[in-house]
């Protein structure tokens, strides 16, 4: 959409646009009204839900105990679509398929949220959504022949550009292919960057298993987007990486344990297809998303390998991630939230200050954190004689807290009880 179309909707809309010619200030205002967006449709999602009785009712494998709103997902979706329609609009200096970008996310976004939205109410056979999840990745890379207009993993920042070494005096490493273009050398760039969305929101929401931490997590590590972006001079795309902060931050308030409200599958979906193509969008934020959310990923990896050593499938129910043992040691969960809020601080600092050489330092201390956080919590499991079960036993709640954990591998909305009118139960 032409800036100018972009001034036209805001006068209609009594915005003013003298706002808009500071970028600082944009960011911060768009930042702020997605914020108190989120926040308002949040309430508006958790009272229609209350309404129409699209509840996550307790069940045998979940842990709250009281039924609890799952749609917060599209409150979150609206706000950001919303306001970065009203506010971005990429600068002179942009990369040309910048506004491509912006739209193919929102048409992504958009399907993404639907097809888990009905997950979220009904239920989903996990092959329908990981083809779902494909779709919406292959909408992002925009595949219009003879190029791709969207996001594309196809060339690299090298990290040894200012070394004396052999073979790495340019800035850039290419995988294949130095454009865009679309023919049989792309195969491993779509392949990679396929790799790289579905994992992300599937990461996302790995890490959605109490109240607060996957909002916590993605909130921060879109704000470190959001300042790595302006610092490089990518001031558009850190406005929209600002947008989408303020989203995620304004549910936080209603997902805060105890929860009032869960995101859903729609909500995970959306805030890692979200944070996967702002990683991308405008290059160099790789290696800090990495770093970020570095032991979620790790995490997904280590209970996925273990599953398929077990026979089973990856994407088996059990209690074996991180959080889950964690709690299992006797931390609260809000203790836990914190602390991977600190950690993904910390590692978002290292991130913006290390040198590209460095990020393999900082990326070896996620490491050696997941390796020292495992250690503990098998220590402190042996110490209170409670074993984390690869069956799916749950873990307790050291905080007694009805709605401390969230199922999200297995709890859907269940259907309003109604009673019949025969009056036979």
């Amino acid at each position: 959409m032409p800036e100018a179309s972009l001034i036209y909707i805001r006068l209609l809309l009594l915005i003013p646009t003298s706002l808009f010619h500071n970028n600082i200030i944009t960011l911060l205002v768009g930042g702020a009204t997605a914020f108190v967006l989120a926040l308002a449709l949040t309430f508006a999602v958790r009272a229609f839900c209350y309404k129409v009785g699209w509840l996550d009712r307790p069940a045998a494998r979940r842990v709250h105990k009281k039924a609890v709103p799952r749609l917060g997902g599209v409150a979150m979706f609206l706000s950001f679509v919303v306001v970065a329609i009203l506010f971005y609009a990429p600068g002179a200096k942009s990369n040309p398929t910048e506004i491509s970008i912006f739209w193919l996310l929102i048409v992504a976004s958009t399907f993404i949220v639907i097809v888990h939205t009905f997950d979220d109410i009904i239920g989903l056979k996990p092959r329908t959504k990981l083809i779902a999840q494909t779709i919406a990745a292959i909408i992002v890379m925009g595949p219009w022949i003879p190029t791709f207009r969207g996001v594309l993993l196809y060339t690299f920042s090298n990290p040894f550009y200012h070394l004396p070494l052999p073979f790495f005096h340019e800035p850039n490493i290419f995988l294949f292919m130095q454009h865009a273009d679309f023919s049989l050398l792309a195969i491993p760039a779509v392949l990679l960057t396929w790799f790289w969305t579905v994992g992300m929101m599937n990461t996302v929401n790995l890490i959605d298993g109490l109240d607060g931490l996957a909002t916590g997590v993605v909130g921060i590590t879109a704000l470190f987007i959001t300042i790595t972006s302006f610092i490089q001079g990518q001031q558009s795309i850190a406005i929209l990486a600002a947008i989408f902060t303020g989203a995620v931050f304004g549910f936080l308030p209603l997902n805060w344990n105890p929860a009032t409200i869960f995101m859903g599958d729609s909500g995970s979906m959306f805030l890692g297809l979200g944070l996967a193509v702002l990683s991308i969008m405008g290059g160099a934020k790789l290696a800090l998303a990495l770093m970020v959310l570095g032991l979620p990923i790790l995490d997904l990896a280590v209970v996925a390998i273990n599953r398929i050593r077990r026979g089973q499938s990856a994407v088996h129910f059990d209690m074996t991630h991180l959080h889950y043992r964690l709690l299992s040691t006797g931390l609260r969960v809000k203790q836990i939230c914190l602390l991977f809020y600190g950690l993904t601080i910390m590692f978002g600092v290292l991130a913006l200050r290390l040198a590209r050489i460095y990020k393999f330092i900082g990326l070896g201390l996620v490491g050696l954190t997941m390796i020292f956080l495992v250690l503990w919590v098998d220590y402190r499991l042996r110490q209170r004689g409670v074993p984390i079960k690869p069956n799916g036993s749950k873990p307790p709640s050291p905080d007694g807290n009805e709605n401390s954990v969230a199922n999200k591998e297995s709890s859907k909305i269940e259907p309003p009880i109604t009673t019949p009118i025969s009056g036979k139960h």
